[in-house]
């Protein structure tokens, strides 16, 4: 008997389920704020220890920004530019 590997993703409502395809966002929180998996910012933070407790991960940015989360100016500076630009003033 095989069994299939799960993630615990979060959806575009904000709420966590299950999901037989990873994650391809991670994000924070208490930021709300996700970016690419490999950030250079969220690596350091996971690095010292207090990033990790409040970690998530997301099957892709529409269900990202649909749950309220922001891009990381670091690791997707133009996504994170467009998302400022239309930002009420």
């Amino acid at each position: 008997m095989t069994t299939e590997r799960m993630w615990r993703l979060l959806g575009s409502d904000g709420q966590p389920y299950s999901s037989a395809q990873p994650g391809t966002l991670g994000g924070h929180r208490r930021g709300k704020r996700y970016g690419l998996l490999d950030c250079r910012a969220a690596l350091h933070a996971i690095a010292r220890g207090g990033y990790v407790q409040h970690r998530v991960f997301f099957l892709d940015q529409a269900s990202a920004i649909a749950a309220g989360y922001r891009p990381c100016a670091m690791c997707m500076p133009a996504e994170y530019r467009e998302w400022k630009r239309q930002q009420p003033l």
